[in-house]
């Protein structure tokens, strides 16, 4: 299992960034795909999943409305679109990969990737 994050970056209040999830060694038939979050100092934060064949979606209410998870499976790739970026939003993003058992606590997720950066300016 292998997943690689990418687009992070800077970005200023209000604005957006897509985030990228290029994973392999396994299919979402069997696994959900989630992000996280962690800012300093702060414990690691469920942000959206997307789960098995059918693709159903789950959000934090942090983000619910904001943020929207998406997957090309012909890429094997899932993406996390953030709109209306804050400075709250500031952490190291990852994405992990595990069996979906119906929470985004990440001690259910035990594949991660490296994490990528983003940073909100106020």
């Amino acid at each position: 299992v292998q997943l690689v994050e990418s687009g992070g970056g800077l970005v200023q209040a209000g604005g957006s960034l897509r985030l990228s999830c290029a994973h392999s060694g396994f299919t979402l038939d069997d696994y959900a795909i989630g992000w996280f979050r962690q800012a300093p100092g702060k414990e690691r934060e469920g942000v959206s999943c997307i789960t098995d064949s059918v693709g159903n979606t789950y959000y934090a209410d942090f983000v619910k409305g904001r943020f929207i998870i998406s997957r090309d499976n012909a890429k094997n790739t899932v993406y996390l679109h953030m709109n209306s970026l804050t400075p709250e939003d500031t952490a190291v993003y990852y994405c992990a990969a595990g069996v979906w058992v119906g929470t985004m606590n990440y001690r259910h997720f035990g594949s991660w990737g490296q994490g990528t950066q983003v940073t909100v300016s106020s």
